[in-house]
């Protein structure tokens, strides 16, 4: 597997620990929080290509964000819509696979000694699909948050997966 580079309007080309030091960071200036961990992909089909962003967004509720994005592109259209819903599941699980139980860990111990004081962590995979009527999607909605769910992240569809839907959406145009 190629080596993965992630970016935001601050940063370009960094790794997944450098990722990981800045979430850490994050955390740690105000350890007494509410913190989403969200993970989220997104895709554009374009005409010679189609272009897939994974969104990485850890979250104090409240208190603003840090986020960075990682880019994917497929040298063909896929137009089919379970095809695209499936690799854009896969991406977001392949990016969970990053962060290890020794990662968890460390994030956890962030805010362990301040949980009686209210500070929370969770870990969400964000899916740019929806059960309405009539969204298109909505016949994926049970196999996508099944894998999402066996990646160990909390599964979330629209209109809670903004991650996907709004952060990564920007990113594929």
């Amino acid at each position: 597997m190629e080596l993965r580079t992630f970016y935001n309007l601050q940063e370009k080309e960094m790794t997944f620990e450098q990722v990981f030091e800045r979430i850490k960071m994050y955390m740690a200036q105000q350890p007494i929080g509410h913190y989403k961990l969200m993970l989220g992909t997104d895709s554009q089909v374009h005409p010679q290509q189609t272009r897939f962003i994974t969104g990485i967004v850890i979250q104090r509720l409240g208190q603003g964000v840090w986020a960075c994005a990682t880019k994917t592109i497929v040298k063909r259209k896929m137009n089919h819509l379970h095809e695209r819903i499936s690799f854009e599941t896969s991406l977001t699980e392949e990016i969970a696979t990053l962060f290890t139980e020794n990662h968890k860990n460390e994030l956890i111990h962030i805010i362990l000694p301040h949980i009686y004081d209210g500070a929370t962590f969770s870990i969400e995979g964000h899916i740019d699909i929806g059960a309405g009527q009539k969204n298109r999607t909505r016949e994926f909605v049970r196999e996508m948050t099944g894998r999402i769910e066996s990646s160990g992240l909390e599964p979330k569809i629209k209109p809670d997966s903004f991650v996907a839907s709004c952060y990564a959406n920007r990113y594929t145009k």
